[in-house]
């Protein structure tokens, strides 16, 4: 579990997995502006998509969580 706390390797997670391919627009930014709006024509593929590149931005939030209500120690 210590490598989810790792702050370096998440910001990484999300600068490497969460934002590629960056060119022509970070891929997680498509998908999003895709479900707002409304998510027509999405497959299980999409939404799976989603999840992918989208996790790391949950870790990064947890983290944020975890140090703002002091239950991380580094």
């Amino acid at each position: 579990m210590e490598f989810v706390n790792n702050w370096k390797l998440v910001i990484l997670l999300c600068l490497a997995l969460g934002l590629a391919p960056f060119f022509p627009e970070p891929h997680i930014w498509g998908k999003i502006r895709w479900i707002a709006g409304g998510a027509n024509g999405m497959a299980f593929m999409d939404w799976f998509d989603v999840v992918l590149h989208g996790f790391p931005f949950i870790l990064l939030l947890r983290l944020i969580v975890l140090k703002v209500i002091g239950l991380l120690k580094n």
